[in-house]
């Protein structure tokens, strides 16, 4: 069986109808979206749409949040609250209701089995949408904040900087980001899992997509603090 967890396309569905055609060629069986679907991209209600086209779990990100209820102080550095706030009114005005009420339903976590091998996926750690934990971090911390809950492989977001790492027996994965990398590497990340009889295997996959076709969107729209995204797509760091 194999299993495709994607996360963060802000808004990018340029990127996603790419990652889409490439899980469909390598015939994945399942996949689940871990947030961050709508904020800081040039097509924010078309991106929802693929989403929702895949009949499938979607869990909300901190991107998500913000996009129902703005973003608070003390979210972000004070000096850019102000503007994120404006890209979050664009954002907002760019859908339609059906989906606003879709971003503020969507659950928190996912908890998923398939035969022996159990799944703990979250957007950032299993209690904050918010809190950030990077690659380097400890292993102590890791096992601190990610490993709440018994499982085998634990899969979480919202860091855009996908890696793997195993701990105590257990495995820790960061799928990267759909749309908005901040690895250097100007390509979309997801997880492909591969489970045979109680057996998995990990890998992260890039995918190529046309980066100068996704700026030109922002410089062809009123976008809110458009030329930080195109210098954040150019250089695929934040």
């Amino acid at each position: 069986m194999k299993i495709a967890f994607l996360s963060d396309i802000h808004g990018n569905a340029t990127a996603l109808e790419k990652v889409l055609i490439d899980i469909k060629e390598k015939r994945v069986d399942k996949i689940f979206v871990l947030g961050d679907l709508c904020f800081r991209g040039p097509e924010p209600q078309r991106s929802l749409d693929l989403v929702k086209s895949l009949n499938t779990e979607v869990i909300k990100g901190n991107a998500d949040e913000w996009v129902v209820r703005g973003v608070n102080k003390g979210e972000v550095p004070d000096q850019a609250l102000e503007f994120m706030n404006k890209e979050r009114e664009w954002t907002l005005s760019q859908l339609d209701q059906p989906s606003i009420k879709y971003l503020t339903n969507l659950p928190s976590e996912l908890k998923l089995a398939f035969g022996r091998i159990k799944i703990h996926a979250f957007h950032a750690t299993p209690h904050s949408l918010f809190e950030v934990v990077l690659p380097y971090e400890s292993d102590e911390l890791l096992i601190e904040k990610m490993m709440v809950e018994e499982a085998d492989i634990y899969v979480y977001a919202h860091i855009h900087r996908p890696y793997i790492r195993y701990l105590n027996g257990k495995c820790i994965i960061n799928i990267g980001s759909v749309g908005l990398p901040f690895d250097g590497l100007d390509k979309s990340s997801y997880m492909l899992l591969e489970l045979n009889e109680g057996n998995f295997q990990t890998s992260i996959v890039r995918v190529s997509y046309d980066v100068d076709k996704v700026i030109n969107q922002f410089k062809q729209s009123d976008y809110p603090n458009s030329m930080l995204l195109i210098r954040i797509l150019n250089n695929a760091k934040l």
